[in-house]
């Protein structure tokens, strides 16, 4: 448990006020782009910085002022950290000799990770003759052999190539589940986030925005930023007014209006003005040939053909808005289409305060 974390790093503050409650034997992500204070994070759970105030507790202990090495944690970074003079049996024996643990118990202890992470094989060669990948198995299992009470990862997979990273995403998943070992994970990599967290942290500017599992995280972010980061294509934002007339209430976006009548008592009472932003995901939107009543006019404007999927640049007034339809009939840039808003999934923003209403 993190409660109330701060670090400085002179006058930046990169981790500010951060409260993080983690269940036993629960997979962790902390998410958010490059300087958000994730890693920050990661590290003064592993004592490798201070923070200036705050509790960390691991279990229901105090650690503080506990040392690195006595945290009873391990931790698996970006560039693995293998001794590159040592054989594969050697790097995962290492941490175990350092406990004085008998030749018999460490032969059993790395005999037994190398099996779980299939690389028995591999035990008498040395680091610069493995593959990314089995690089990335060896570090792991050099933390797996100590038995932590909590493993710490810094962006493990990004040194390894998009097919293998889709690959080790599930067995890091897998590996956990089968451990049944608390893991925070650190990664600005929203796939990773969303297919191996059983909760997601989504940080920026060292503050945690919104924790949550990936299913609330993606079908009802907090904030514009949150909603921004989690998704691909992302969200789109069309800036708004919110206006009343005869009974009825609107979004006026300029190039088209919305009726958002059911939602104007929320509205009124979540907003702090009558600018607002209109979210809504590419693939929340029904696209159509001919025009329907509840509809607003689009022009094609970019088509991104993926195979499995099409993705439409549409450009309404000043707006243009990513849809995304099944592969069929490929419309051509120019075309007009008519492009209706599933109001079930669309989400207001407060433009000043950047808080969802709806």
């Amino acid at each position: 448990m993190l409660e109330n974390i701060t670090k400085k790093f002179g006058d930046v503050v990169a981790v500010d006020g951060l409260s993080l409650l983690i269940e036993d034997e629960e997979f962790v992500v902390l998410l958010g782009p490059s300087g958000c204070g994730k890693t920050t994070a990661l590290r003064c759970v592993a004592g490798l910085e201070t923070p200036e105030a705050g509790k960390i507790y691991i279990g229901d202990r105090l650690v503080n002022e506990v040392p690195p090495k006595d945290r009873d944690i391990a931790m698996v970074f970006q560039s693995y950290a293998l001794y590159p003079h040592m054989s594969v049996y050697d790097n995962l024996a290492y941490p175990l000799k350092m406990r004085k643990l008998s030749k018999q118990e460490i032969d059993e202890k790395v005999k037994k990770a190398a099996e779980t992470l299939r690389i028995p094989h591999l035990l008498k060669r040395k680091p610069k003759q493995l593959s990314g990948g089995e690089q990335q198995r060896v570090a792991l299992g050099r933390a797996i052999v100590r038995e932590p009470k909590v493993f710490l990862m810094d962006e493990p997979l990004s040194n390894l190539d998009a097919k293998l990273r889709f690959y080790m995403r599930a067995e890091l998943k897998r590996l956990q589940e089968e451990l049944a070992i608390t893991t925070i994970y650190v990664t600005h990599d929203q796939a990773e986030a969303m297919t191996m967290a059983d909760r997601i942290a989504v940080m920026n500017h060292g503050l945690l925005l919104q924790l949550a599992t990936p299913g609330e995280i993606y079908g009802a972010p907090s904030t514009t930023f949150v909603a921004g980061f989690l998704g691909s294509p992302p969200m789109n934002f069309v800036d708004c007014s919110f206006v009343e007339k005869d009974g009825r209430a609107f979004l006026d976006a300029g190039g088209f209006t919305l009726d958002v009548t059911d939602f104007a008592s929320m509205i009124r009472e979540k907003s702090t003005s009558t600018e607002l932003q209109l979210g809504i995901r590419p693939e929340d939107m029904l696209v159509e040939q001919r025009p329907k009543t509840e509809g607003v006019e689009a022009e094609v404007y970019v088509v991104e053909p993926l195979g499995s999927e099409i993705i439409l640049d549409l450009k309404i007034g000043e707006n243009i808005l990513k849809a995304r339809i099944p592969p069929g009939v490929i419309p051509k840039i120019g075309d007009k289409l008519c492009l209706i808003f599933r109001k079930d999934k669309m989400h207001i923003f407060d433009t000043k305060t950047e808080n969802a209403i709806i």
